[in-house]
């Protein structure tokens, strides 16, 4: 590409980084994308509350690829010092989303330039991936009336070298979801705490079975990492024996086969708790993440297209533990996700000093083009 076209592109996610907005709030993100793409002579449209999409048809029959970036940010306050650095008091972009939205627009960019010959590509600027909401949103949108034959998506890893390609097959990444467990019993005296329900057993109970059946050993296909969050009791007042709880955990496995046993134990096991201490309780679930499953010929074009650029390539043994909105899609579709490495001394993914490499731009770029095009052509 272009040495002009790659400032732009820089230029704008230093932009974006400015002026980050958290999951479905992205309003002012979805203007400066769609007025970006228009520049460049691009039409983008809105779809999924605060997403954007754009769609290059060649007119003539042949697949459809989609690619999907993300462009939310985290309720992180930075502490990095440059001239760009956010604007928006504890909001920060944290995770890489203002350099994958920079990167898509640069794939916009290359189609605009360069017309399919058949077949037609779909690019996804997905809101809201950090809370789970963003993929949801986009497929239930009456606008994205597609069926794609493939869908990909990449992340940017640091800890692997600037540049390198990290694929695997099967699972990429890991199903993820968070339970509250509201319990509610009686506040009395605390002189006279027979006279009440105080939760406290039942939430020291509720720890323990959360650790029994928890298992966080990631060398296992059985893996079940159980967080603790958020526990909350009671209030700062000493003469009074609490009657309210709150427990928060986040439940990660490598995928749903084992995901979903692993709920009707832990709902199972929650009931008993809550019945034994005659307590009420409201128990909801936040923040599901679909684990991605990489699509074995999808990653095989991958692969292809690795060699093919001359990239370093890294194949995982096992998933990432992290959980991915992007899972949704291949949940649905046919496809991949794949990372790109951020070079080994960046700073880790939610970390206050993380920022994107803008070095990697042009790779994402390339990696996402040649895909398309060896997808459609083969």
């Amino acid at each position: 590409m272009e040495e002009t076209t790659i400032k732009d592109l820089i230029a704008f996610r230093k932009e974006l980084h400015t002026y980050p907005e958290v999951s479905q709030k992205e309003s002012e993100t979805q203007r400066r994308i769609i007025e970006f793409l228009a520049s460049k002579g691009v039409e983008g449209k809105k779809i999924g509350g605060t997403g954007v999409f754009v769609v290059f048809d060649s007119g003539n029959e042949g697949k459809t690829i989609m690619l999907r970036s993300d462009h939310d940010a985290l309720a992180i306050q930075e502490i990095n010092d440059f001239d760009y650095k956010s604007r928006n008091e504890g909001v920060s972009h944290k995770c890489g989303h203002d350099g994958h939205t920079a990167i898509m627009c640069g794939v916009a960019q290359y189609f605009q330039k360069n017309p399919l010959a058949k077949g037609k590509v779909i690019l996804v600027f997905q809101p809201a991936e950090e809370n789970g909401e963003g993929a949801k949103a986009i497929l239930a949108d009456g606008q994205f009336n597609y069926e794609p034959d493939l869908v990909y998506a990449l992340h940017n890893l640091p800890g692997y070298p600037l540049h390198q390609i990290v694929i695997k097959e099967g699972n990429f990444t890991a199903a993820a979801k968070s339970i509250i467990i509201k319990l509610d019993g009686k506040t009395s005296h605390a002189a006279e705490p027979e006279s009440g329900l105080n939760p406290a057993l039942a939430i020291s109970e509720l720890i323990q079975m959360f650790k029994d059946v928890s298992q966080p050993d990631f060398n296992r296909d059985d893996f079940a990492l159980i967080t603790p969050i958020y526990i909350h009791m009671g209030e700062l007042s000493y003469g009074v024996s609490a009657g309210h709880g709150e427990v928060h955990y986040t439940l990660r496995t490598w995928n749903r086969e084992t995901m979903n046993p692993l709920t009707e134990t832990v709902l199972k096991r929650v009931d008993e708790i809550l019945v034994k201490h005659d307590l009420k309780s409201e128990i909801s679930w936040t923040e599901e993440f679909a684990s991605n499953r990489n699509d074995p010929k999808a990653v095989q074009l991958i692969d292809k297209v690795i060699e093919e650029l001359g990239f370093s390539k890294e194949e995982r043994e096992r998933p990432f533990k992290w959980g991915e909105d992007f899972g949704l899609f291949t949940q649905k579709f046919p496809g991949a996700m794949f990372g790109i490495g951020s070079g080994e001394d960046c700073p880790a993914l939610h970390n206050p000093d993380y920022d994107f490499p803008d070095e990697i731009t042009v790779t994402g770029i390339k990696m996402f083009t040649h895909i398309v095009e060896k997808a459609i052509n083969d």
